[in-house]
């Protein structure tokens, strides 16, 4: 009987431990956040409504490795991260990084930057211009959290 007492006690423990997101369903976690940037993994249930909103077909484990969701206005918004498909905040800023720097120092008149060397994260094309870096122009909205708005899709609810 002590066994079985210790063992719930235990299993309680790990129970309340865990964050409450957990618990809760994305739909339910974003109706009561309302909006937040907290990027979590999309739990293996909704490998359907993932593929459904992206057009995919991919396994529940691989969307639940991939797949990321946030909460905006009460909506779960779903991002599936790719070689070009940054789902973190967007760089917006108009200073080039080291890389696009370095990168036209290498390469002083080339008329792009690869996305390598200026950051997956941006919103712009770059090129170099007597060996400085710098914007061509911007080729991604943000939306109001900060993010690539092309990248995210809301899951129907």
């Amino acid at each position: 009987m002590r066994c079985s007492a210790l063992a719930f006690l235990a299993l309680f423990c790990l129970v309340t431990a865990l964050p409450a997101h957990a618990h809760t369903s994305p739909a339910a976690r974003c109706a009561k956040l309302g909006t937040g940037n907290t990027l979590l993994p999309v739990p293996e249930s909704l490998a359907a409504q993932v593929n459904a909103v992206f057009g995919t077909a991919m396994p529940p484990g691989m969307v639940a490795a991939g797949t990321v969701y946030r909460c905006a206005q009460g909506h779960v918004l779903v991002c599936t991260t790719g070689a070009n498909l940054p789902c973190g905040p967007a760089n917006t800023s108009r200073v080039p990084g080291q890389g696009a720097v370095a990168w036209c120092k290498q390469n002083p008149d080339s008329d792009y930057i690869p996305a390598y060397a200026t950051g997956h994260d941006t919103i712009f094309t770059w090129r170099c211009q007597d060996g400085e870096a710098e914007v061509e122009k911007q080729v991604f909205e943000v939306d109001a959290q900060g993010f690539v708005k092309r990248f995210w899709k809301v899951l129907p609810g």
